[in-house]
């Protein structure tokens, strides 16, 4: 199913757009357009312009990845083809959600040159942070994981793909992001609410602490929306 999945992105034009759209983005906005994020402008050289930014691409680039992958299955009814295969739910849902995270971890590779980059750029050559730099790109792997089952889920909701588009926009923002503006916006911080939000555990890992509540708190809502998406599939 695995293989189905990337044969999928790779025999069409979806996998090289992806990473394509994913490099120009990042590449436009920390070396060429004149903004806050320019790692070239900003007088030290570190990544938290990408590690800020990246998750913001991802949670309008996973859905786009994502949107079609039951929503397109019910609509033609290759869904029901699908399942009278000898596979389990779990090997379908399982398939099509290593099958996207995989094609994220492939775009995220190209991103490495960032990190030499910086390392050049500092003075002296190599002043970098190499903990929060690998703690930042497992906070993205893992960032992504619950963007990537957020969006499965929301595919088999509908069989309109911009329907499960906006509607996993919505979810993944209001997970990743939301309970950060509810913790923020009274006059005194609430942790309680903020430990909610994926935003403040991406922000834990990308200090370069590897924290195992952090990881947990990733692994949970992943596996929530991975079993709730496989009793949709049960359910089409």
């Amino acid at each position: 199913m695995i293989k189905k999945e990337l044969h999928t992105f790779f025999t069409s034009p979806i996998g090289y757009l992806v990473i394509g759209l994913f490099i120009i983005i990042n590449g436009l906005f920390l070396f060429v357009f004149k903004t806050d994020f320019n790692i070239l402008n900003a007088g030290f050289a570190d990544l938290n312009s990408f590690f800020f930014l990246t998750p913001w691409v991802f949670l309008f680039l996973i859905p786009a990845i994502t949107m079609r992958s039951f929503s397109d299955e019910i609509h033609i009814g290759t869904i029901e083809i699908l399942k009278t295969k000898p596979i389990s739910n779990w090997q379908i849902t399982l398939g099509k959600y290593f099958g996207a995270l995989i094609l994220i971890s492939i775009a995220l590779i190209p991103t490495l040159i960032y990190v030499y980059s910086v390392y050049k750029l500092g003075n002296p050559v190599g002043n970098i942070d190499f903990a929060s730099t690998i703690g930042s790109y497992i906070g993205l792997l893992f960032l992504a994981s619950a963007f990537i089952a957020i969006g499965l889920f929301t595919s088999t909701l509908a069989k309109n793909q911009i329907v499960a588009f906006l509607t996993a926009v919505f979810i993944s923002f209001l997970i990743y992001y939301g309970f950060e503006f509810i913790a923020t916006s009274t006059t005194s911080k609430n942790i309680f609410i903020q430990k909610f939000g994926m935003y403040e555990h991406f922000q834990n890992l990308s200090r370069g602490l590897i924290d195992t509540r952090d990881i947990i708190y990733f692994v949970s809502i992943t596996i929530f929306f991975l079993v709730v998406t496989r009793m949709r599939v049960e359910q089409i």
